[in-house]
C-alpha cells in the first residue's frame, strides 16, 4: 500500500497550483494525470489573462503560485486590455507558446520537493465513515492519503462532437476519465453536465494576413509575476478579421446539422464564450463578428481562429471559414469541436472549496462549473492551501469579496451556484476599484507569506517595493513646485495653474496629469520604478472613491462577523419565506453576509436571521 498525505487528481491548471501549494508547505503529495502530456495543457485558446482573468493570474502570483511565472517565460506577445477605461479594468493578456508552457510547467513539477507525478486514471475514491482515506487506479493500485483535491477539468465522462461524429475522449483527443464520475455519483455528490468548445486551427502560410488588421504587442507594461526581471517578449503578431453575411448564411442554412440545434447536445454551454452558431442566432441583428487569428507558439505555423468556436460538420466548417476575409484559402489543421463533460454543482462546496459532508475532500477548477485556465488556477491554489491547512489541523483560508477576484469567484460559485460554465469578469466584483491588477501583491502577499507559500526572495521584493512606495509618497507630499514651473505643463492640458505653486501629489491629483507629466516636471522621478509610480498615480486620483469603498467594506465585514451555525435547519426558523428556507438549507451559509448574497433571500429574510441570532 502506497501512502501520501495528499493526492491531487488531475494535472491541469487547477491541479498544478494545488499540488505545488501542498508540496511547498511540506506535505508529501501525489499528482495523478491521465497523461503527462496534459500537464499544464492548453486545449483551447493560446493565451493567459484577459479581462478579469489577468487579475486572477496576478493574485495567484501574489499568493506564491506558478501560473504567472511560467506564463511570462512562455510569452510570445503581451498586451494590456481596456487601457481606454479606468485602472480597475486594465487587464494583462499574454499570448503564450502552448508547448513551451507545458514543458516548463512539467519540468517544475518534476523538480518540486515533496511532489511525485504519476500517469494514470483514478477509478474511485476510498472513504470510511464520511472521511477520505485514499484512491484506487484503473490498474487496481491503491494509495492511502488523508486529503484529495479533485481537479479533473473537462475529462469526466467527456465526449467531443463534430457534426454527426462523436468520440468518447477528452479534449484534443486525449483519453478521458471513464470511471470516477460514477464513484462521485455513488457518494451522493450532485453531478451535472456542461459543455464547452473550441475553434479550428489553420496553417499560417495559407492565411492572407495582408487582408487583416495587424495587432502588435504592447511595450513597457509590467509582467504577470513580480519575480520576472526580464522584458517579456513580443515576437509574434495577432490579426483581426470579421465574419460577414455570407458566413452567417452558411451557418443558418446548416443549423439542422448543428449538434447544438438538432438535439445531439443537451448540456449547458458558456454564455460569455458562445459558439459561432449561437452568436449568429442570438445576435441576428449583427452583420459581422470579430475573428482573431492568434499564434499557437513561437516555432509553429499553427494559428488559433478565436471567435469561430463550433461543432458544425467538417464541410460546413470549411465553407464558413473560407467565406471570411483573409481566410479564403486557409488550410484547416484541426477542426473545431464541442466537448461535453461531467462536473459538480458548486453549491456542494464550502468557501474553502472543501466538499460538504466529506472530510478531506476538496474540489477546484472546471469540475466546479467554471471555465478558463485562470479561474482554474485561482481555485487550485486556494484548494491546495486549504487541503494543507486541513492536514495541519488549522482553520481554512477564506478569501472574501473585498480581498481578491479569487474570493469573488469562489463566493459566486458556492453561494449563488451557476447554471452555465462560470467566467470571471470585472463586472462581477463590486469592489473592483480596490481589486486592481497593480495592487494584487499588496492585497495577498502577506497572506501567502503567513501560509508559507511566499518564499524569502519574493517577500524581500515585496518589502522593498512597499518601502519604495512610502518614500515616493513622502517625496510627492513634501516637494513643492513653483507656479512658473508647473504652469506650462498644466496649461498644455487645459488646467489652470495654482496661485502659490503645488506639491507633486496635488499635481498628480489633477485628472489630466499623468506620470509622464510628472517626469517632465521633475526628472528625479525618472530613477523610480515606472509601474510603482503609475500605481501611486491611480491611488492619488481615486483616493476619495477608495475611502468611500472602504467604508462599505467595513459595513460588510460587520455582517461577515455574524456567523451562522453550519448545522442550522432553516425550516425551523419562524418568519422566513419558503423560498428562503429552501435556498438557505441548500447553501448553508457561514455568515449573514453570505446569506444576503444567496439568490432568493431578500433583506426581510436577513432581518429575520439577525433576530434569530440575537435570540440564540
Amino acid at each position: 500500500m502506497k501512502t501520501y498525505e495528499a493526492i491531487v487528481v488531475g494535472g491541469g491548471h487547477a491541479g498544478i497550483e494545488s499540488a505545488f501549494a501542498l508540496a511547498k508547505k511540506g506535505h508529501k503529495t501525489l499528482l495523478v494525470s491521465l497523461t503527462l502530456q496534459a500537464l499544464g495543457f492548453m486545449p483551447c485558446n493560446p493565451n493567459v489573462g484577459g479581462t478579469g482573468k489577468g487579475h486572477i493570474v496576478r493574485e495567484v502570483d501574489a499568493l506564491g503560485g506558478q501560473m504567472g511565472i511560467v506564463a511570462d517565460m512562455a510569452t510570445i506577445q503581451t498586451r494590456m486590455l481596456n487601457l481606454g477605461n479606468g485602472a480597475a479594468v486594465h487587464s494583462l493578456r499574454n499570448q503564450v507558446d502552448k508547448e513551451k508552457y507545458h514543458r516548463l510547467m512539467k519540468f517544475r513539477l518534476e523538480r518540486q520537493e515533496n511532489l511525485d507525478v504519476l500517469e494514470g486514471e483514478v477509478a474511485s475514491l476510498l472513504y470510511e465513515n464520511g472521511e477520505i482515506v485514499g484512491m484506487k487506479t484503473t490498474l487496481g493500485d491503491e494509495y492511502r492519503c488523508q486529503a484529495i483535491v479533485l481537479t479533473t477539468g473537462v475529462y469526466l465522462d467527456s465526449r467531443i462532437i463534430i457534426g454527426d461524429y462523436s468520440e468518447q475522449c477528452g479534449p484534443a483527443g486525449y483519453r478521458r476519465s471513464s470511471h470516477l464520475s460514477d464513484c462521485l455519483k455513488a457518494m451522493g455528490l450532485p453531478v451535472r453536465r456542461f459543455k464547452t468548445g473550441t475553434p479550428m486551427r489553420v496553417l499560417a502560410s495559407s492565411v492572407d494576413f495582408d487582408a487583416m488588421t495587424v495587432q502588435k504587442g504592447d511595450e513597457g507594461i509590467y509582467p504577470f509575476s513580480t519575480l520576472t526581471d526580464y522584458k517579456v517578449q513580443n515576437v509574434r503578431n495577432c490579426y483581426l478579421t470579421y465574419t460577414n453575411p455570407e458566413t452567417h448564411k452558411i451557418i443558418l442554412d446548416n443549423l439542422d446539422r448543428s449538434p447544438l440545434y438538432n438535439g445531439s447536445i443537451t448540456s449547458t454551454g458558456p454564455r460569455y464564450c458562445p459558439s459561432i452558431e449561437t452568436k449568429v442566432v442570438r445576435f441576428s441583428d449583427k452583420d459581422r463578428h470579430q475573428i482573431f487569428i492568434e499564434p499557437e507558439g513561437a516555432d509553429t505555423d499553427e494559428m488559433y481562429v478565436q471567435g469561430l468556436s463550433t461543432s458544425l460538420p467538417f464541410d460546413v466548417q470549411e465553407r464558413m471559414l473560407h467565406s471570411v476575409k483573409g481566410l479564403e484559402h486557409a488550410k484547416i489543421m484541426r477542426y473545431g469541436y464541442a466537448i461535453e463533460y461531467d462536473c459538480l454543482n458548486p453549491l456542494a462546496l464550502l468557501p474553502s472549496l472543501a466538499v460538504k459532508n466529506w472530510k478531506g475532500l476538496f474540489s477546484a477548477g472546471q469540475i466546479n462549473g467554471s471555465s478558463g485556465y485562470e479561474e482554474a488556477a485561482g481555485q487550485g491554489i486556494l484548494a491546495g492551501i486549504n487541503a494543507a491547512l486541513y492536514l495541519e489541523g488549522k482553520e481554512p483560508l477564506i478569501l472574501t469579496r473585498d480581498t481578491s477576484y479569487i474570493g469573488v469567484m469562489v463566493d459566486d460559485l458556492v453561494t449563488k451556484g451557476t447554471e452555465e460554465p462560470y467566467r470571471m469578469m470585472t463586472s462581477r466584483a463590486e469592489y473592483r476599484l480596490q481589486l486592481r491588477q497593480d495592487n494584487a501583491d499588496e492585497r495577498l502577499t502577506e497572506i501567502g507569506r503567513k501560509i508559507g507559500l511566499v518564499d524569502d526572495e519574493r517577500y524581500a521584493r515585496f518589502v522593498q517595493m512597499q518601502d519604495d512606495k512610502k518614500r515616493i509618497y513622502e517625496k510627492l507630499r513634501t516637494t513643492r513646485y513653483k507656479q512658473e514651473t508647473v504652469r506650462p505643463i498644466l496649461e498644455e492640458k487645459g488646467e489652470p495653474a495654482p496661485q502659490n505653486g503645488m506639491t507633486g501629489e496635488e499635481f498628480l491629483r489633477r485628472t489630466p496629469m499623468t506620470v509622464e507629466d510628472l517626469l517632465r516636471l521633475d526628472e528625479s522621478f525618472g530613477t523610480e520604478n515606472i509601474f510603482l509610480l503609475q500605481k501611486i498615480e491611480t491611488e492619488i486620483k481615486y483616493e476619495g472613491y477608495l475611502t468611500k469603498l472602504n467604508r462599505e467594506i467595513r459595513e460588510m465585514e460587520k455582517m461577515e462577523r455574524h456567523k451562522l451555525p453550519a448545522d442550522l435547519d432553516y425550516a425551523t426558523v419562524d418568519g422566513l419565506r419558503l423560498e428562503a428556507r429552501q435556498r438557505l438549507n441548500e447553501v448553508k451559509p457561514l455568515s449573514l453576509a453570505q446569506a444576503s448574497r444567496i439568490s432568493g433571500v431578500n433583506p426581510a429574510d436577513i432581518v429575520v436571521l439577525m433576530i434569530y441570532l440575537q435570540k440564540m
